[in-house]
């Protein structure tokens, strides 16, 4: 396919705010694609070169993107940077300074550009990845170098994400969303929707779907835990379950294999990026684990120095950084919660019995201080779930898990496998449990809070591909928190609302809309139906609990989940 046909289609899917219309306008992409070219197009149309997991970006600003600009089309900097201060978006920019006619360049030829620019490291690397730029402008037509200039800036933006291109592949042999449950089940094991798109092209929907097993070193989606107050109603609704210890750590999926010289190691979050190089700690894992290669399913908590005490959950995040890890090693040791195992020797256990995985998982790891497996008890009994709760909370943790006996592993599903209940007076309120939101846009801060340039924020919980409003948050905040409140968001800002919210009501508007990308755990008394926001339910009393940044958008709350809160609010 030609890059400049790309384009037309990124031109219409820009152009519609219609799910059902961006499904088909895809699904007809889809359909005039090539198999070896449509793992490209989907990439490329979700605005990215690789799956999330792989980490590839281009480390191109916007300053030096002006400079590619500038070099392309022989303009100064300073009237190229004015140009873009004068337009507001790059690729306007050179929509208006490309030439009319291109060269006919493919798909697969740009792709390839735009990765190994990515890929260059290195002394110097900098100055050729704008020298290449520049020359793939060049050659690019107005509108494709318009949508081309967009991806490594981050803002291609078509208000979909890889759940629309499920729906895509399912109408493009369905001619429905039928088979969206079964191309989600593969993905949640092996989250590429480039690789799956690519699989479906070649054999179909139903041979390209059947029996995906994990790989390691590419992340499974994390089982997620469902919300129940009652332990009467948990025993009813699972029967025989293991009662463990809830940990305020950081999710993170281990995957080791034994190989010569070094051993293969990775370690992934819940919202699949790699943060193998932050856990040094991980290195010599390989002496504690009775295995070939295994992929386990760990919450990562940190320690004081002396490994007695658990740290906090703000202090575990502090973990989380590219620069002087060692130092943090030595001021944030780390241990790692064992709680399951997904695959060991090659062998998929993802539906073997909870109870099975859980022998399994022992024999697999060796006593150390670095990998424990987590307590449990096993009952029928709610108030032994009760008790372990409360001994678990008198103990500092959070709460506990309360999980199925014999549940299978479901990737990235909640149900009534996992249960969990955490304590809820200090921070919750009246509800069951926290709610993650995304964070829609900001307004301006008036009176004494015009100092800080923020004076409160809208957040939304997630519905499908869209975000939908909950509630506006004004206090709970410190100073300082509303001050670093705005630096995060002012560099999130965009001129327009993005496409994935869901109509605003006009009196929640905010001054300024941001992408959706910053997720925020909030606490609230209880929760309302409400006729003003998008969600048809508001937060009384919101305040902030803290920033998720180990959280993606795709992982927030739902309106679904939100309606059962509000159910067993009212039980």
């Amino acid at each position: 396919m030609l890059l400049t046909e790309l384009a037309n289609f990124l031109q219409q899917l820009e152009s519609t705010s219609s799910r059902l219309a961006i499904t088909q306008i895809l699904s007809e992409l889809f359909k005039k694609a090539d198999a070896d070219e449509i793992d490209k197009i989907v990439y490329l149309v979700l605005g990215s070169l690789a799956p999330q997991y792989e980490g590839l970006v281009f480390n191109l600003a916007d300053r030096l993107l002006i400079r590619a600009v500038s070099l392309a089309y022989q303009l100064s900097e300073e009237k190229t940077k004015a140009f873009y201060q004068r337009k507001g978006d790059l690729g306007t920019v050179v929509a208006e300074l490309a030439k009319e006619k291109g060269e006919s360049v493919t798909v697969s030829q740009v792709y390839q550009t735009l990765r190994q620019i990515a890929e260059d490291e290195g002394e110097n690397s900098q100055e050729r990845k704008i020298n290449h730029f520049a020359k793939l402008l060049k050659e690019l037509d107005p509108l494709s170098a318009k949508y081309v200039i967009r991806i490594p800036l981050g803002k291609l933006r078509l208000g979909f994400s890889d759940k629309t291109v499920l729906d895509a592949l399912s109408w493009l042999e369905r001619g429905d969303k039928s088979a969206k449950a079964r191309l989600e089940k593969s993905y949640q094991v092996v989250p590429d929707v480039g690789l799956l798109a690519k699989r479906v092209k070649d054999l179909g929907i139903d041979k390209a779907t059947k029996d995906i097993q994990p790989v390691v070193g590419v992340p499974v989606l994390p089982m997620l835990a469902q919300r129940l107050k009652s332990p009467k109603e948990m025993i009813e609704k699972m029967g025989k379950v293991f009662v463990e210890p809830k940990f305020d750590g950081l999710r993170v999926l281990i995957h080791f294999k034994r190989n010569q010289p070094t051993n293969f190691i990775k370690a992934f979050t819940r919202n699949l990026n790699d943060v193998s190089n932050m856990f040094t700690e991980l290195t010599d894992i390989g002496n504690y684990i009775n295995a070939r290669q295994v992929i386990l399913d760990t919450e990562a908590v940190g320690m004081d120095p002396e490994m007695v005490r658990l740290a906090d959950f703000q202090t575990t995040m502090r973990r989380r950084r590219k620069y002087q890890i060692d130092t943090k090693v030595k001021e944030i040791p780390l241990r790692f919660q064992v709680f399951d195992i997904i695959t060991k020797d090659g062998k998929s256990y993802l539906d073997t019995p909870y109870h099975q995985r859980r022998e399994i998982l022992k024999r697999a790891i060796k006593a150390n201080q670095l990998l424990l497996v987590d307590e449990a008890t096993v009952t029928d009994d709610p108030e032994v779930i009760n008790q372990e709760y409360r001994d678990k909370i008198r103990q500092g943790l959070e709460g506990v898990i309360v999980k199925k006996y014999d549940t299978a592993y479901v990737p990235g599903r909640r149900g009534w496998r996992w249960v969990k209940m955490k304590e809820a007076e200090l921070a919750v309120g009246k509800l069951a449990d926290t709610v993650d939101c995304v964070v829609m846009g900001y307004y301006a801060g008036r009176g004494k809070r015009a100092s800080f340039g923020l004076g409160g924020f809208l957040v939304g919980v997630g519905d499908g591909d869209t975000f939908k409003s909950i509630t506006k948050i004004g206090t709970g905040l410190t100073d300082v928190q509303f001050r670093n409140m705005f630096q995060r968001l002012k560099k999130l800002g965009v001129k327009a609302k993005p496409k994935q919210y869901s109509l605003v009501n006009k009196i929640l508007i905010p001054d300024f809309w941001v992408t959706p990308s910053l997720i925020v755990e909030i606490a609230a008394d209880e929760i309302t139906k409400s006729p003003s926001h998008s969600a048809g339910f508001a937060l009384r009393f919101p305040r902030l609990v803290r920033f998720r940044f180990d959280k993606s958008a795709s992982q927030i709350t739902t309106v679904a989940e939100i309606k059962k809160l509000y159910s067993l609010q009212r039980a």
